[in-house]
């Protein structure tokens, strides 16, 4: 197998690895809860309860 193919192979985990890291640093920071906070005020309203 030679490199070409062998990244073409696992591209995905490298992708997959940044990803997780990524989610993983916004959780750190505290992100999570203001997404959450935000994701909730929008279907509150547009369901029209808030």
């Amino acid at each position: 197998m030679d490199f070409k193919e062998f990244c073409r192979k696992y591209a995905w985990a490298a992708g997959a690895l940044a990803g997780g890291v990524f989610v993983g640093v916004g959780i750190w920071q505290g992100q999570f809860e203001v997404i959450l906070k935000k994701a909730v005020m929008i279907c509150l309203e547009c369901i029209g309860i808030g």
